[in-house]
């Protein structure tokens, strides 16, 4: 089916969705998830398109899978389900709904798709792509198996299932160390994040790993000399960062772990004021639930996961638009690279 253009008028001849102070006291419990982060106003705005969302996906029967650089209003108002690339991905073949509204990038929605073959997996914009998953080709692997033979591949999440599928195994940030020590070869090759590859190699000694020259444009930006300033001007701030930022950038930090394994660490560690170096909407998906959090200091944000909002989601349900298809062949031998991850993980309990 041809995805309709997007139209707010449309949306607007079907749904209520003017700005409501009444609605949004009526769902006074979502909003406590979001209080601190999103204003009472624009709770109003939300609302309308919140509830629209959640009424309609029961009538779709539908679920709605977020990650969580989503904005507060989705990861808390609409999502069933949220998590990092490894948490979604594992749920993702758990659902028994009959439709995936997935708000994330389109890699994400493509491995919900693999793993779903019969089921309608929605993206609410075709437009949210990923710089890293850009960076390399299904070609650019087989350079690097030429150039490292008998070594295996193993390839991040953040890619397009072209590339998964001319892979071995997929990875995520949380269970790449694991991933790679279990492989037999004394070499390794990730794709495609440099940066992820050189700080998991300092993890697993016993490896040589070797990358493609890939990176994530949120996390490449931070510095160490950015990451030492801010230590010195704010020394009791803990200081929390994403592996895919780069290894001097990692060993400023206080700790470093994948999405998961920073939302463990905030809620175990309780640290009075934390700055986390990844994406901007980690903070503010958290912070209600921390209270005794102070969540400091500077972060870059995705345009990408961006262009995921409310009014596009409820767009996506309504005309059951953004419909990711991956090729049958393509879709075999990519399904084959994650299905190898989820199994390994949950072999080595992660």
């Amino acid at each position: 089916m041809r995805d309709e253009i997007f139209s707010p008028s449309e949306l607007e001849s079907h749904y209520d969705l003017a700005p409501s102070p009444a609605l949004a006291a009526e769902m006074a419990d979502i909003y406590a998830k979001m209080d601190r982060v999103v204003s009472p106003p624009d709770w109003a705005i939300h609302a309308p398109y919140v509830a629209a969302i959640n009424k309609l996906k029961k009538e779709r029967n539908a679920v709605i899978l977020a990650h969580n650089y989503m904005t507060p209003d989705i990861y808390h108002g609409i999502a069933d389900f949220v998590g990092d690339s490894l948490q979604l991905a594992i749920k993702a073949t758990e659902v028994e709904a009959d439709v995936i509204v997935q708000c994330g990038v389109h890699f994400m929605a493509e491995t919900s798709k693999i793993l779903n073959p019969s089921k309608t997996v929605l993206i609410p914009d075709m437009e949210a792509g990923c710089s890293l998953a850009e960076s390399i080709t299904a070609e650019g692997v087989e350079q690097m198996r030429a150039q490292y033979p008998g070594a295996p591949v193993v390839t991040y999440v953040n890619t397009t299932a072209e590339v998964k599928a001319a892979s071995d195994i997929c990875c995520t940030s949380s269970n790449a160390a694991q991933i790679v020590a279990a492989m037999e070869s004394d070499t390794v090759i990730m794709t495609p994040d440099k940066y992820l590859a050189q700080n998991i190699a300092k993890q697993v000694p016993e490896k040589r790993i070797v990358w493609w020259d890939g990176a994530c444009i949120v996390h490449e930006r931070y510095t160490a000399k950015d990451i030492a300033d801010y230590r010195e001007w704010n020394p009791d701030t803990r200081i929390i960062a994403h592996p895919e930022c780069p290894p001097d950038v990692v060993a400023e930090a206080d700790f470093s772990g994948s999405t998961s394994g920073i939302l463990d660490y905030v809620h175990r560690e309780k640290p009075a004021k934390a700055m986390l170096v990844t994406e901007c909407s980690m903070a503010s998906n958290i912070a209600d639930e921390l209270p005794e959090v102070d969540f400091v200091g500077p972060c870059n944000m995705c345009p990408y996961m961006k262009k995921i909002t409310l009014e596009k989601v409820l767009w996506s349900l309504h005309t059951m638009s953004g419909a990711v298809e991956v090729e049958a062949e393509v879709s075999e031998k990519a399904r084959v690279a994650v299905q190898r991850m989820i199994d390994l993980s949950r072999e080595l309990g992660l």
